[in-house]
């Protein structure tokens, strides 16, 4: 695919470093030269010093025969201005990145796809909603939901007491025959080698496991994976940024009791009156004595959502110190994934890694109707539609030809989710999700063409 990104910033870099290792035509345009100067020495693309929304630059960036434009610099207007210019230039499709969430709840209403606007995302408010479905399932520490919880993935570490530890796959499901999950990945404590679980993979103290369920399962997995479903209610958020405001409005709109820190004056003041039922406190969220002041004791999860992603990291640690059940720190280096776990918080949460997750389902071939990059993992989860003539319609799972790196977590078929075993007949319209290494893409993107 020929496709073009507009915004060198932390978002647009991300995406170009991802694509390029996939060897897709990634055009970068940038106006300052600095942002673009370590793309053009660290990456296999093309960078444009020039402005986005100038017609010369975009022909001289052969937008007339891109398949995408993604534009992702930190001017809203400048995205959705490009994005419309590009459709009138020629290119296929279109993704805007925004800040005013409005947009996207009245999508339908305000027709963008008529603008020449084909998607919209917003980093913030995907990030908003992750830490939402991460307190509804506390004891995991990474969630992600398909077709409205019909099917759900879980991330869980697996603690000595599990009743899986020190048994194979094939083991597990001969004892627990009437479980509703299935294994899709997992990662090795202190390794950052990931495997898709074969029937003689062994789990053992420490895994990191991603497991497929649908809602029933769910309370199955809290038992055999030796957590506790804690209940969240009382919530104290770190830091007044859009996250933090969007955050705190969603859990209060669900009824959670929310205690939001803000270190500046008029800012705290100004989310105050946005958010009635909200305690805002006006203070720095780095002083040990004014968490235990507000009684951070007392706090089911504490969420660290400052633009600094050091002191994100260092008062979750304070909160987990104060056996606080749920922390979740927001950061913008992709390196403290792999330390997460290891220091004691429970989940690190990425905008760029969920805004890439959000985009990248628009680059795979096939009907790939959602995508994620697991966190820290080197694997994708992706769900594709079955169409009439796909190579997997009609064929029972055992008979597939499927790669030995992939698997096949579940299906939703007329609204309701399956985890489908090796008896599981695929048809037309099925949603299948399959976890897979990102060798394997081409391969699976072939069998649901």
């Amino acid at each position: 695919m020929k496709i073009i990104i507009a915004g060198a910033g932390e978002v647009g870099f991300h995406l170009a470093k991802l694509l390029s290792y996939e060897s897709q035509d990634i055009t970068l345009i940038d106006s300052q030269k600095e942002s673009l100067a370590y793309a053009d020495n660290h990456l296999d693309i093309r960078v444009l010093k020039g402005d986005a929304t100038s017609i010369e630059v975009l022909r001289d960036a052969q937008v007339q025969d891109s398949d995408l434009v993604i534009a992702v610099t930190s001017s809203e207007t400048t995205n959705l201005t490009l994005c419309m210019l590009a459709k009138q230039l020629g290119c296929k499709r279109t993704i805007a990145r925004i800040s005013n969430t409005e947009f996207i709840k009245h999508k339908d209403l305000l027709r963008f796809s008529d603008l020449g606007i084909d998607e919209l995302i917003s980093p913030e408010a995907l990030a908003a909603t992750e830490i939402q479905l991460l307190l509804n399932k506390s004891a995991f520490n990474d969630t992600y939901e398909f077709e409205e919880g019909e099917l759900i993935m879980v991330g869980v570490s697996l603690i000595k007491s599990a009743p899986f530890v020190g048994k194979m796959v094939k083991e597990a499901a001969n004892i627990f025959p009437e479980l509703h999950f299935m294994p899709i990945a997992l990662q090795r404590t202190g390794t950052q080698y990931t495997v898709i679980p074969r029937g003689d993979t062994l789990f053992k103290e420490g895994d990191q496991v991603y497991f497929i369920t649908v809602k029933e399962g769910v309370d199955e997995l809290y038992k055999l994976t030796g957590k506790k479903k804690a209940e969240i209610k009382n919530v104290m958020i770190l830091g007044g940024s859009k996250v933090g405001y969007k955050t705190a409005r969603d859990l209060c709109a669900n009824k959670f009791n929310v205690k939001l820190i803000e270190k500046n004056k008029e800012k705290a003041f100004d989310l105050a009156d946005e958010l009635p039922n909200a305690l805002i406190i006006n203070g720095d969220g780095r002083n040990v004595e004014l968490l235990e002041e507000e009684s951070l004791e007392s706090m089911d999860a504490f969420i660290a959502v400052t633009g600094n992603s050091e002191t994100n990291i260092m008062s979750c640690l304070v909160a987990k110190s104060k056996h606080i059940k749920k922390t979740i720190a927001l950061v913008e280096n992709m390196d403290y994934f792999q330390l997460s776990h290891s220091i004691g918080i429970d989940t690190l949460i990425n905008k760029k890694l969920l805004a890439a997750n959000n985009i990248f389902r628009h680059i795979r071939k096939g009907e790939v109707v959602a995508l994620m990059r697991l966190n820290n993992l080197n694997a994708e989860l992706l769900e594709f539609i079955v169409k009439r003539n796909s190579k997997v319609t009609g064929s029972i799972i055992r008979d597939l030809d499927f790669p030995k790196a992939a698997t096949i977590g579940g299906v939703v078929r007329d609204g309701v989710g399956h985890i489908a075993l090796g008896g599981f007949k695929i048809k037309e319209g099925d949603r299948v999700v399959v976890c897979c290494l990102p060798s394997e893409i081409p391969k699976i993107e072939r069998m649901f063409l």
